[in-house]
């Protein structure tokens, strides 16, 4: 198994917390929460999956610049 580190971006928004990956966003690495724990283990999560879904689709992970 190998373990990537992602920076994570989290702003609040109006009544929400706001998560994105700026290097995975352009491919939906991007989330939302009511509050900031849980939009950091949504995030987590979509991370998760897009990366896995790079992986099964032949694509490059990014690297951290």
């Amino acid at each position: 198994m190998k373990t990537y580190l992602f920076q994570v971006v989290l702003e609040p928004d109006d009544d929400r917390w706001i998560a994105y990956s700026p290097v995975l966003k352009d491919k939906g690495g991007a989330t939302w929460g009511r509050t900031e724990s849980e939009a950091l283990e949504n995030i987590r999560q979509v991370i998760q999956m897009t990366v896995e879904s790079m992986i099964e689709h032949g694509e490059p992970v990014p690297a951290i610049p």
